[in-house]
């Protein structure tokens, strides 16, 4: 409904930083990491259906879905790697909706997650969208995920998840680290914001290096 001065209703969220967000029409310029990093360290995945001491949050998420990425590809660039880090960053400002609630909603919901990740790639010296096949690897890097927090956070029998999110990949002992031990928010906070900031960082480098190559 309208404010109180008849104004159309508020679509943008004020965040920490001081930055005003417009949902419907978001601004790269509006995009602050701090501001991701604490949101996303503060969103429960499964609606906080999980063990633990803490809530499993998206940033920790995203930290797995990118070691997974990368276990499954190597030789992961810095553009894929944030590609995996950022793939629910919208989640930051509109929350974590489960997918049958996703259904629910339709196309509206997509719609701006979809502008909001496309502001946050450009903020990232990204392209609104991945090319094809690298948004279909880290797609299968997040089942991946969604399966083991399935079954070893949230209550999913095995075959449950193999319904649901696919036959999971095998990984060699430790080679997920504590990933799966939900972190305090802090910790969650402080790791993603390490992690993007030192593939922006590349990014920008490998940018600054082929503009003086270009015009020298």
């Amino acid at each position: 409904m309208p404010d109180r001065s008849g104004a159309p209703p508020r679509a943008w969220q004020r965040m920490l930083s001081g930055r005003r967000l417009d949902l419907l029409d978001p601004s790269p310029l509006d995009i602050e990491l701090a501001d991701i990093a604490h949101g996303l360290a503060r969103v429960a995945r499964w609606n906080g259906q999980t063990r633990g001491d803490h809530a499993y949050s998206v940033a920790q998420h995203s930290l797995l879905v990118e070691r997974i990425a990368m276990m499954r590809r190597p030789a992961s660039a810095p553009a894929e790697r944030l590609t995996a880090l950022l793939h629910d960053a919208p989640e930051y400002v509109i929350g974590d909706i489960i997918s049958p609630f996703k259904a629910v909603l339709g196309g509206r919901y997509k719609a701006v997650e979809q502008r909001l990740l496309a502001a946050i790639r450009i903020r990232y010296g990204l392209p609104p969208e991945p090319p094809r096949p690298l948004a279909a690897a880290v797609k299968r890097a997040d089942q991946v995920a969604a399966y083991l927090e399935a079954t070893m956070l949230a209550g999913f029998s095995d075959a449950e998840a193999r319904r649901y999110f696919g036959r999971p990949e095998e990984f060699a002992s430790g080679d997920l680290g504590d990933l799966l031990e939900p972190w305090s928010a802090v910790r969650a906070e402080s790791r993603y914001i390490e992690a993007v900031a030192v593939q922006a960082a590349q990014i920008g480098s490998m940018a600054e290096r082929s503009e003086i190559a270009a015009s020298g």
